[in-house]
């Protein structure tokens, strides 16, 4: 069932380790020899952004960031098999663009996606469902019904935040920098007439820096994650897509300490790669 023992673990030492899954789809992770605990963070997809004409204007919005959650100490046994899922980015559609799906680990840690644009306001972030962690930014509101009107998508969750709320149409000042390490919200632009940025991704190392406003552009990574998307798709983990971009598929991550006796717990305690 195991590999060989190397010198290390043979000694009786089980090293510390970690394995992450950052592109959408269905795995199954084995628990390696001698790990009985591990801990994970899970972030949910971008939702996808929306240009929507009709007839009268264009409404533009931004896709929301993926929701963060993760749980410590959770119980596992070497040499079983553990469900991972990791959600995709929400497509780019008129009217009302696809949502992120939801990234998990078997029963015990699930964020779920953000939602996508549509022609009332830009979408929200997902949320933890299960373990701790904190929901997207909301996204910001077109404000009127009319010609040109856009919003800017909410920023992915953060560690210990909540990510940042997206611009509503014509006031980029109404954005948001993420909190706790959370993506940004998207911004307003009125590049070629009007349009609408997504929220900004997040890292999966553990909690980091805030993402910070980019006035009229997309909002910024929080945790080292990258930014979300204009005209283009968002952008790791879990960034929401510009007005025509898709959400940026989210990730999920696995440590563990062995028995070296170190503590590995989200949101910031050794959970960088060892």
């Amino acid at each position: 069932m195991f590999a060989a023992l190397n010198a290390f673990q043979a000694g009786g030492i089980i090293p510390a380790g970690q394995q992450a899954f950052t592109t959408a789809g269905t795995y199954s992770w084995t628990c390696p020899r001698g790990v009985t605990s591990v801990s994970v963070v899970a972030v949910g997809g971008g939702g996808g952004g929306n240009l929507y004409d009709d007839g009268v204007g264009f409404y533009f919005a931004g896709g929301g960031g993926g929701g963060l959650a993760y749980a410590n100490n959770i119980s596992v046994t070497p040499g079983t098999n553990y469900t991972v899922i990791v959600g995709g980015g929400g497509a780019n559609q008129s009217t009302t663009a696809g949502t992120g799906g939801s990234s998990s680990f078997a029963s015990s840690v699930q964020a779920t996606g953000g939602a996508g644009g549509n022609f009332t306001s830009g979408g929200a972030g997902g949320i933890a469902s299960i373990g701790t962690g904190f929901a997207g930014g909301i996204g910001g509101n077109t404000n009127s019904y009319g010609v040109n009107n856009s919003g800017g998508g909410g920023g992915a969750g953060g560690y210990s935040g909540l990510g940042g709320n997206g611009a509503i149409n014509g006031a980029d000042g109404s954005t948001q920098a993420g909190s706790g390490g959370a993506g940004a919200g998207g911004g307003w632009s009125a590049f070629g007439g009007t349009g609408a940025w997504g929220g900004g991704g997040v890292g999966i190392l553990g909690q980091g820096s805030d993402g910070s406003i980019n006035t009229g552009q997309a909002g910024g990574g929080g945790s080292g994650g990258s930014g979300g998307g204009f005209v283009r798709d968002g952008a790791i983990y879990g960034g929401g897509g510009g007005r025509e971009g898709t959400g940026a598929g989210g990730a999920v991550r696995i440590i563990w300490a062995g028995t070296t006796g170190i503590t590995r717990a989200f949101p910031s305690t050794n959970t960088g790669d060892l």
